[in-house]
C-alpha cells in the first residue's frame, strides 16, 4: 500500500469501529453498506492492513460483503483484504477470511501499482497464490491451495507464480515456495509439469531465471532436474538434464538466452554446472576446429579478392583525359569489353566471380540471422560479434556494387575498391575470438572505439570549431599567406592536426601575426592537447580494467556465441548432438550429461588446509622457523603436506599445458597464414608469367 494510506490507517480504522458499534447498538440497524475511501478501501481494507484481527473479524460478521471487496484506485485495482493479509503473513487472519468464504482464486490486481513495469518497485502477480508465494509463507501458501487455488494460474504476462518466483530478490525464500508449490502440483499429475509451462513470450521458468541471470533459482532447478546415477564412497556420478540448456534443438534455448541479453548477470551462468561443462565439450570436440577451419577459408578468400584488386583492368590513360592541371592521373578503367581479352584477364575472371559469390553467400549467411536477433542487439552485442557484423554486411554489399560497376563501366571503381579492401581485412580481427589470449583485446578495441572515443571526437569537434574561429584575423592578410588556413575546413583540419601534435602552428613570419593569436592558440593547446586528450588516455585506461576483470565471462560468451553460430550454419550430421539419451538409462527421452563429482573429498581437503593454517598460525614463529625441528610431528601431517603439494605440482602442470595450447594455437594460426602468403606468391607469379 502506499506511505499516505499506511499512515491513515489508524484513524481509519477508529472511524469504521464507531460506525460498528453504532450499528451492533441500534435495535434496527439500517442495510450495512461498503463506502470507500479515496482509494477505493473498504473499512475491512483498512483493519486488515492495521493488522488489527478483532476489529477485522467484527467487520466481516456485520458486513459479509467486504469480504471479497476490491479496491477501486487505478493504482489498487482489485486488491482485496485477502491479497493484504497473506502479504502481511497473517495466519489467523487468512483463517478467518477463507472461513467466511474469501474467494482465493477469482480476484486479481491489475492496479499499476503492482504491474510489471520499468521503474515499477512490486511485482507480485495478480493471483493471491503468488502474493503469498512472494511473502514466502509456506503455511499460508499451503492454506491457500487446500481452499481452492491454483497452482498453475497465469496473470496478463503469462507468467504463472514460478516466474513470479523467479523476479524475486529473496532468493533462498523464492526457492523454498518453488519447491513447496512444484509439490502440490505434482500431486495433481498433469501432463505438462509446472516448471515447463510456457509464458507469452515463450521462456519457462529455467529459461527465465537463465535470461534474468538468476544464479539461485537456476542450480536449485538444475538440482531438482538431475539424477544421481551412482554413489560410491566420495564419487558420485550424476546425470544432468539438458533440456532447455542445449542448442541443439532449441532455437530459444538457456545459450542462445544468455548470448543475446545486454546484462551480465546472465554471464554468470556459464560458470554453473552442467552448462559450463556443455560450453567446453561444444566447443572443444567440434567449435574451435570449425571454427579455424573458417579461418582459414575467409583468409584464403580476402588473398584471393586482394590480388584481383590489384591486378584490376587498367590502362594508359589517352593524351587529354582531364583539363585540371593538377589531375596527374596516368591510368584509367578499361572498359567491360578490354576486361576480359588475355589469359590473366581470365584467370582474374575467376577470382572475380568466387569474390562475388562469396559476398552473396555472406549476405545469405548474415541478413537471415539479424532478423532472427534483432538488428539492435545483433549489431550491439560486441559478444555476438557487433561491429564486424556491420563491417562484413557493408563489404558484401560493396563487392556486389562492384560487380554491378564493372558490368555498366562506371568510371568509380577505385574508391569502391579501397572500401572493400579496408572493410574486408579489418573483419579478419572477428577471428582472433577464437583465442583466448586475443578474444577479450578486441572486445576492449571496440568499447574504447564507441565509447571513450566517440565521448572523445565529440568533445574535440566542439573545441575545434570555437577554437577555429580564432583564424578569423587572417582573413584580412594577403591570400595565399598561410595555405592551411586557406579556408574554414582545411583550418578545421589544420587545428585537429595540431591538436593530436601532428603539425606545429603554421606561422609565416614575413607577416605581422596578432599578439592575441598566440594567447589563444597556447590556450587551446593546453585545454584541447593537456587536458582531452590525457582525459582520453584516462577513460581508456578504465576500459581497460573493466575488461580486464571481466575476461573469463567475455571469453566464455564469445566461445558460447560462435559455437551456436557454427551450430546453427553447419549440416546437422557435421554436427552430432551431445550427451547421452535417458531411454538408455530407464529416463525419458531427454538428453542428459554425465558428470562424475568428489562432494566428499573437497569437503575434506578444504576442512584439512583450514585446520592446517590455523595450526601454523597458533605456533610461534622461532619454532616456524628453527632449523633443528622436525618439519612434521606425524606421519598424517607429512602425507598431507605431501598431497598438497602433489596438488600444487598437478596445478602447475595444467597451468603448463594451457600454455602449450595455447603457444600451439598460436602456431598453427601463423602457419596457416603463411601457407596462404606462399599460395598467393605463387599464384602471382602465375599471373605475372
Amino acid at each position: 500500500m502506499s506511505p499516505a494510506l499506511t499512515r491513515s490507517a489508524p484513524s481509519e480504522l477508529n472511524h469504521w469501529w464507531s460506525q460498528l458499534r453504532f450499528l451492533n447498538r441500534s435495535p434496527n440497524p439500517p442495510t450495512p453498506t461498503s463506502p470507500s475511501g479515496a482509494l477505493g478501501e473498504t473499512a475491512l481494507h483498512v483493519a486488515v492492513m492495521a493488522d488489527n484481527l478483532d476489529a477485522a473479524v467484527a467487520l466481516m460478521d456485520a458486513a459479509p460483503d467486504l469480504i471479497n471487496e476490491p479496491m477501486t484506485a487505478e493504482i489498487f485495482q482489485g486488491v482485496t483484504p485477502l491479497h493484504i493479509a497473506v502479504v502481511t503473513q497473517n495466519i489467523n487472519l487468512v483463517r478467518h477470511l477463507i472461513g467466511r468464504g474469501a474467494d482465493v482464486a477469482t480476484p486479481r490486481v491489475t492496479g499499476l501499482f503492482f504491474r510489471k513495469r520499468r521503474g515499477g518497485l512490486v511485482y507480485y502477480g495478480e493471483h493471491i497464490l503468488s502474493f503469498a508465494a512472494c511473502a514466502g509463507n509456506k503455511d499460508i501458501i499451503s492454506m491457500l491451495i487446500d481452499a481452492g487455488a491454483s497452482t498453475r494460474v497465469q496473470d496478463d504476462r503469462g507468467n504463472t507464480v514460478l516466474h513470479i518466483l523467479v523476479l524475486q530478490p529473496n532468493r533462498t525464500s523464492a526457492c523454498q515456495a518453488l519447491d513447496l508449490i512444484m509439490a502440490r502440483d505434482a500431486e495433481l499429475d498433469q501432463l505438462v509439469p509446472l516448471d515447463m509451462m510456457p509464458n507469452n513470450r515463450g521462456l519457462t521458468t529455467f529459461k527465465l531465471a537463465a535470461k534474468k541471470g538468476n544464479t539461485v533459482v537456476f542450480q536449485h532447478l538444475v538440482n531438482k532436474r538431475r539424477v544421481v546415477q551412482w554413489s560410491m564412497g566420495p564419487l558420485t556420478s550424476v546425470l544432468y538434464d539438458l533440456t532447455e540448456i542445449d542448442s541443439w534443438a532449441d532455437n530459444m534455448s538457456v545459450l542462445e538466452l544468455i548470448v543475446v541479453s545486454p546484462l551480465r548477470e546472465p554471464r554468470r551462468i556459464l560458470e554453473l554446472t552442467p552448462v559450463r561443462q556443455l560450453v567446453n565439450l561444444k566447443w572443444n570436440m567440434y567449435g574451435k576446429h570449425y571454427f579455424r577451419a573458417l579461418l582459414f577459408l575467409y583468409l584464403l578468400y580476402i588473398w584471393i579478392f586482394t590480388v584481383c584488386c590489384v591486378f584490376r583492368p587498367i590502362k594508359e590513360a589517352p593524351e587529354n583525359y582531364t583539363t585540371n592541371p593538377n589531375d596527374k592521373t596516368v591510368m584509367i578503367q578499361k572498359t567491360l569489353n578490354e576486361s576480359y581479352v588475355t589469359h590473366a584477364d581470365h584467370m582474374r575472371l575467376v577470382g572475380e566471380i568466387i569474390s562475388v559469390l562469396g559476398a552473396v553467400v555472406i549476405l545469405l549467411l548474415e541478413i537471415p540471422d539479424m532478423l532472427r536477433v534483432g538488428a539492435k542487439h545483433y549489431f550491439g552485442q560486441t559478444a555476438l560479434g557487433g561491429p564486424f557484423h556491420v563491417t562484413l554486411i557493408s563489404y558484401a554489399c560493396l563487392v556486389v556494387l562492384l560487380c554491378v560497376f564493372r558490368v555498366c563501366s562506371v568510371q568509380a571503381e577505385a574508391e569502391v575498391m579501397a572500401m572493400c579492401l579496408v572493410l574486408g581485412w579489418t573483419n579478419i580481427l572477428f577471428f582472433a575470438r577464437g583465442f583466448e589470449m586475443l578474444g577479450p583485446y578486441v572486445i576492449m578495441i571496440q568499447k574504447v572505439m564507441f565509447g571513450d572515443l566517440m565521448k572523445f571526437l565529440f568533445l574535440i569537434v566542439i573545441v575545434d570549431i570555437g577554437y577555429a574561429t580564432l583564424w578569423m584575423v587572417y582573413m584580412t592578410q594577403e591570400y595565399g599567406t598561410l595555405n592551411e588556413y586557406s579556408s574554414y575546413p582545411s583550418i578545421l583540419w589544420a587545428e585537429f592536426e595540431i591538436n593530436l601534435a601532428l603539425i606545429n602552428m603554421p606561422e609565416n613570419p614575413t607577416y605581422v601575426t596578432p599578439l592575441i593569436v598566440y594567447v589563444v592558440q597556447v590556450a587551446y593547446t593546453i585545454f584541447a592537447f593537456v587536458l582531452l586528450v590525457n582525459l582520453l588516455i584516462a577513460m581508456m585506461c578504465e576500459t581497460q580494467v573493466r575488461v580486464a576483470q571481466e575476461r573469463d565471462e567475455l571469453w566464455r560468451t564469445q566461445v558460447v556465441a560462435t559455437t551456436l553460430m557454427l551450430e546453427r550454419r553447419l549440416p546437422r550430421r557435421l554436427w552430432p548432438r551431445l550427451g547421452m539419451c535417458g531411454l538408455s538409462y530407464g529416463l525419458s527421452d531427454s538428453w542428459y550429461l554425465r558428470e562424475t563429482v568428489a562432494f566428499s573429498t573437497t569437503y575434506l581437503c578444504t576442512y584439512q588446509i583450514a585446520q592446517a593454517a590455523q595450526i601454523a598460525y597458533r605456533q610461534p614463529l622461532h619454532f616456524r622457523l628453527a632449523p633443528t625441528r622436525p618439519v612434521f610431528k606425524s606421519r598424517h601431517e607429512k602425507h598431507f603436506c605431501l598431497r598438497l603439494l602433489t596438488h600444487q605440482n598437478s596445478c602447475l602442470s595444467i597451468l603448463l599445458s594451457c600454455c602449450c595450447s595455447t603457444v600451439c594455437s598460436l602456431c598453427s594460426f601463423y602457419v596457416s597464414v603463411v601457407l596462404i602468403v606462399l599460395v598467393m606468391l605463387l599464384f602471382l607469379n602465375v599471373l605475372h608469367k
